[in-house]
């Protein structure tokens, strides 16, 4: 027998349950990597997430005669809907066994609950922030997971998302970029020349952690203004914008952090991190002073760099700030002489200008990630 279970959030048991269930899905999956618990289990808490200071989020399981095969997340997005005049809900957190008939409960439950609410359609996979990787994997599963900055899923999760009448809604595409193939054409140079020249734009270069820290505050109002025109965008609360900027400060190094300043404003930034994935592998979710140790010492061995997050101010697009932010990190990587290659994880199929200038520094589209949309029917 099927049945779909709520899970309270107050309930250890019930939360353990949703967390550790791809733990077993992808068990012997050698592409998947895990969360680390203390991330996978705050989203789950909502004294802990800021999300849910504004926004509902409620979290289903599906059991077969007593084994969970399945869950989802259903969420109100209320800032977005507000923002974007819509009455969208989201489903997050999909994983499922290959069973068609557990995916359509756990489906039509985000139905019925997005109906009570007043709302007309489903989008998803879409999460509760800008951390939350967006759509399922729909091309290069034989590519191992980004970090966690990327889901990872089996190939089956698209039938059965689709075999519930979802269509496409937006492809996000990764790009990968050979380090000995990334350099910066001569024409990227001097549009960044210029734009240092001419609209008094500059890269600030941070000397150590410490002052990264303090630039915080700036860094994150950037993130927040610079999306405004994005298909995902809404706007984020104080705490909101400290609960990402105090996610990346504490993976960052200081010397992969790209910022564009127009005089002490930073108007646009790139973020680059070490691929740790192979240490998360290992770490298996938990966080102690053994796989920290280890973790510390993949970022010295990885031989990937993941630029995820990178953005200008609407009001300086096409004045040459994306060419300086390329530019300086192209010299940065170089000088590093330890990455293989660097991959640009998720870019929207509609950010059109950006796609081109990954092709021009020769990147290779090789990972796409899909969000689908349903509209509901009375």
């Amino acid at each position: 027998m099927l049945n779909i279970e709520k899970v309270d959030t107050h309930n250890k048991a019930q939360v353990r349950r949703f967390v550790e269930l791809p733990h077993r899905l992808y068990r012997d999956c050698p592409q998947w990597v895990p969360p680390l618990n203390l991330d996978a289990y705050n989203q789950l808490n909502p004294k802990k997430h800021p999300f849910y200071e504004h926004s509902d989020v409620e979290f289903f399981l599906a059991v077969r005669d007593g084994r969970d095969v399945g869950r989802i997340a259903a969420i109100e997005n209320r800032p977005f809907n507000q923002y974007h005049h819509s009455k969208e809900a989201d489903f997050y957190f999909f994983d499922c066994e290959n069973d068609p008939e557990a995916a359509a409960a756990l489906f039509n439950t985000v139905f019925d609950w997005a109906r009570a609410r007043g709302l007309d359609c489903v989008v998803g996979p879409k999460g509760m922030g800008p951390l939350d990787g967006y759509g399922i994997q729909v091309l290069g599963f034989e590519h191992r997971q980004t970090m966690t900055m990327l889901t990872y899923n089996y190939a089956y999760y698209q039938e059965l998302i689709e075999s519930q009448g979802f269509v496409k809604e937006v492809d996000f595409v990764s790009c990968y970029l050979p380090a000995d193939q990334f350099q910066i054409p001569e024409r990227v140079e001097r549009i960044a020349r210029r734009a240092a020249e001419r609209s008094g734009l500059a890269v600030k270069k941070f000397k150590n952690k410490k002052e990264l820290v303090g630039w915080a505050d700036r860094i994150g109002d950037a993130y927040n203004k610079a999306f405004v025109n994005n298909w995902e965008y809404f706007p984020f609360t104080k705490r909101e914008i400290d609960f990402v900027v105090e996610n990346i400060m504490t993976v960052a190094d200081h010397r992969l952090i790209k910022i564009v300043t127009h005089g002490d404003e930073a108007v646009g930034f790139l973020f680059a991190f070490h691929d740790v994935s192979a240490a998360l592998q290992r770490a298996r979710g938990k966080l102690n002073p053994f796989t920290l140790a280890d973790l510390l010492l993949e970022m010295r061995r990885t031989k990937t760099v993941s630029v995820n997050g990178m953005g200008i101010l609407p009001e300086y697009h096409g004045k040459g700030g994306n060419a300086l932010l390329y530019a300086e990190m192209g010299r940065t990587l170089l000088e590093f002489r330890q990455f293989s290659h660097v991959e640009m994880t998720q870019v929207a199929e509609s950010a059109e200008q950006m796609r081109a200038d990954l092709k021009n520094l020769n990147g290779v589209e090789y990972k796409n990630y899909r969000v689908f949309r349903k509209t509901l029917e009375g």
